[in-house]
């Protein structure tokens, strides 16, 4: 198990959280959006914040700002954390606008205040479990869709609180946070997210 758990670290990298967050949302919705807008939507979602973030981390490792993907350091994270507020600010103005995906956008939008938080930590030298942040938020996005489009389905929402957990053994295994800094993220990861509820369930 020991050897197991520090492989979901990287498949549930918050890189990625977003691209899993817009395929549920299209699977939601169903026939809602064409086969050919979906495809847009996701193919936008992953240059914006899988392609644009990774060539900007090569860029900050090139340069030694960075040693590694996954942050470890507090001094490492302002401007990865910076460059991630300026892409969910183009997204949910330019990209996943409210009159069309009202749902998605704000995840996104909670996706951003929850960045913000996470920075704001960083600048009085404390960090949070940021696959935390990703993964809960992520979870209440699926639980609130669950809900929204009347799913009837508790597996989804049953499986994102067990991969909750399974990224908080995670980086707790691998040393990578405190028992504090994944509580920070588990926190900073659903309020935003339970704010922003309200407004599309």
């Amino acid at each position: 198990m020991k050897n197991l758990l520090p492989i979901f670290s990287y498949i549930l990298h918050p890189i990625f959280i977003s691209v899993y967050a817009t395929l549920f949302y299209l699977y939601a919705a169903g026939d809602v959006f064409s086969t050919q807008e979906k495809y847009f939507v996701l193919i936008q979602i992953s240059v914006i914040n899988v392609i644009v973030p990774v060539l900007f981390y090569l860029l900050l490792k090139s340069t030694g700002y960075v040693k590694s993907v996954m942050l470890s350091q507090v001094s490492e994270r302002t401007i990865p954390l910076l460059l991630q507020c300026f892409l969910s600010i183009l997204l949910v103005k330019r990209s996943i606008v409210i009159t069309r995906y009202p749902e998605l956008h704000f995840f996104f939008l909670g996706a951003l205040f929850s960045t913000i938080l996470a920075l704001l930590l960083v600048l009085f030298k404390k960090k949070a479990s940021l696959h935390m942040v990703a993964i809960c938020g992520f979870a209440i996005f699926v639980i609130g869709l669950n809900i929204h489009f009347q799913m009837h389905n508790p597996y989804w929402p049953a499986l994102l609180i067990l991969l909750s957990g399974i990224v908080a053994s995670s980086r707790l295994e691998m040393n990578a946070h405190t028992s504090r800094e994944v509580l920070m993220g588990l926190f900073i990861g659903i309020m935003p997210q339970l704010l922003f509820l309200y407004l599309w369930l």
